[in-house]
């Protein structure tokens, strides 16, 4: 995925407010990023446009060889469903399905074959298939967050954009988390794209990058933690 001097407008009462300014970023197969700054410094506009789920003012973003701006609605729609995976804070499981079948979930709306038991494998891997039965409410921050990351792999995606993951979780569940993520970029050779601001969890990427007033300020290789 790379975003190539990319900004980002959007119009309030008329007047155009710039959200992002000029950003160029790459993000390589099974490298882990993190974006940190302050609120309001255009974290949640890049993972929007890296993830398809908007495209920018001006510059390019390139998914998987793939112009965003030049895909069209149903291009963006194929490229969001089977090339990214989406992590959020809030967890976002649907109440009313099990854990498998929120897994499952991505692959059935795509039409894929063997769901059931591709999402089953994918729970497998993540140390959660015992838990494959039971509803959301039955479980904690920290599984239903691993439930979320299954969803988000389930149909093998190339970029995986996770928006504050930890951000409802105790530390020592953040920690488990933040591991996890790591193993994914490293096992699964998947691109990994989070936002946070939490100095500890962006010590457990590859590359830091810091945004300030919809700028990079600076792109760092992070520091690990002993």
């Amino acid at each position: 995925m790379a975003l190539e001097r990319v900004s980002k407008n959007y119009i309030t009462e008329g007047v155009p407010v710039p959200a992002l300014c000029d950003v160029s970023l790459e993000v390589e197969r099974g490298e882990f990023v993190a974006l940190v700054g302050r609120s309001g410094c255009g974290k949640s506009t890049l993972l929007n446009l890296a993830g398809a789920m908007d495209v920018p003012t001006s510059g390019r973003v390139v998914l998987e060889g793939i112009d965003t701006a030049t895909a069209g609605d149903t291009g963006l729609t194929r490229l969001r469903r089977e090339r990214v995976g989406f992590i959020f804070q809030s967890f976002q499981l649907l109440p009313v399905l099990s854990v498998v079948e929120n897994v499952e979930l991505p692959l059935l709306l795509a039409g894929r074959t063997g769901a059931r038991e591709a999402a089953l494998e994918q729970l497998r891997w993540l140390e959660m298939e015992e838990f494959a039965s039971r509803m959301p409410y039955q479980l904690s921050g920290g599984q239903m967050q691993r439930v979320a990351i299954a969803r988000a792999l389930v149909h093998a995606p190339a970029l995986l954009l996770a928006d504050e993951p930890t951000g409802n979780l105790d530390s020592a569940t953040s920690d488990l988390i933040l591991v996890l993520l790591r193993r994914i970029a490293t096992e699964t050779n998947t691109a990994i794209l989070m936002a946070t601001h939490s100095t500890e969890a962006a010590a457990m990427a590859d590359t830091v990058v810091r945004l300030r007033d919809g700028a990079v300020q600076e792109i760092r290789q992070a520091v690990k933690q002993a």
